[in-house]
């Protein structure tokens, strides 16, 4: 009876095992593909053999010296100003919000939340094109800012999760620092967030990486802008069909280029992340 039980209980972790292994390799294949292809020497999108016939890191040199028809160093910054600009005023914005909502307690306080938590289960892009509008209108269309006013404006409609994890810091903390005399704003500031590292690293990660990767409302309000542009823009341009064949190794390269930053952040912050969404505060 006990051996059947074990035999059974092998197999089904054999099983397990087997499904897991079967997932990693099929998320990994197209990343394995896209590094072989950054290294490619011959050009072209398709190929009918797997391993390339020759290998060479020109490719990532190229994105950097040959500059006249792909910036990819401009639109590289381009990015990087416009996600750290979006992610330090969403932050902020972010966790003022969670800890109004969180500690302050008001007359319309469970109406406005109600409201935030349903206008942003919306997708952004629903609105786009009424954005677009409206920038042009007042002439702050097809610049860095007005990304970084879009990505950043609805920011404070992501409260939640960040006042999910202030509910779980005791009020003791600020009643006590009350009646020391201390504000509401210097307990937020002083008391508050230095006791909430997890939450303000993770809503300063996803603030971070939304600007980084978006193509829509960037490639909408950006336009023929080409100086302005991020880098997914940019690169979506580069395998265009008069561009593929010759830009096609170069645009493996700067996806590599792209993603190894959030990659080593987001390990780098893993920890934070899981306990800005678990909760994670520590009692006192």
């Amino acid at each position: 009876m006990k051996i059947g039980v074990k035999l059974r209980r092998r197999v089904a972790n054999t099983a397990i095992y087997v499904f897991l292994t079967v997932l990693s390799v099929a998320w990994l294949l197209p990343v394995a593909w896209l590094i072989v292809s950054s290294l490619r020497l011959e050009p072209g999108a398709y190929t009918t053999y797997v391993l390339p016939k020759g290998y060479t890191l020109n490719n990532f040199a190229r994105l950097f010296s040959e500059t006249e028809v792909f910036n990819f160093p401009r639109w590289y910054m381009n990015t990087l100003t416009v996600a750290a600009a979006s992610c330090l005023i969403t932050t902020m914005l972010v966790l003022m919000v969670a800890y109004t909502y969180s500690r302050l307690r008001f007359k319309s306080r469970r109406g406005l939340m109600n409201i935030s938590l349903v206008l942003g289960m919306f997708p952004g892009f629903m609105s786009m094109i009424a954005i677009y509008h409206i920038l042009k209108a007042m002439g702050f269309d097809k610049s860095l800012a007005s990304l970084v006013v879009v990505y950043s404006g609805g920011a404070a409609l992501t409260y939640y999760v960040a006042k999910g994890f202030f509910d779980t810091i005791p009020k003791s903390l600020d009643e006590a620092a009350l009646i020391d005399g201390a504000t509401r704003n210097l307990v937020f500031w002083k008391i508050i967030l230095p006791s909430s590292k997890p939450i303000v690293l993770y809503t300063a990660l996803t603030s971070f990486i939304a600007p980084w990767v978006d193509f829509i409302f960037a490639s909408v309000i950006l336009k023929d802008n080409y100086q302005n542009y991020t880098v997914a823009v940019g690169l979506f341009r580069m395998i265009d069909r008069e561009n593929i064949y010759q830009f096609y190794t170069r645009f493996c390269a700067a996806a590599i280029i792209v993603a190894t930053p959030i990659m080593l952040l987001f390990i780098k912050m893993q920890t934070y992340y899981v306990s800005g969404v678990t909760g994670g505060a520590v009692k006192g």
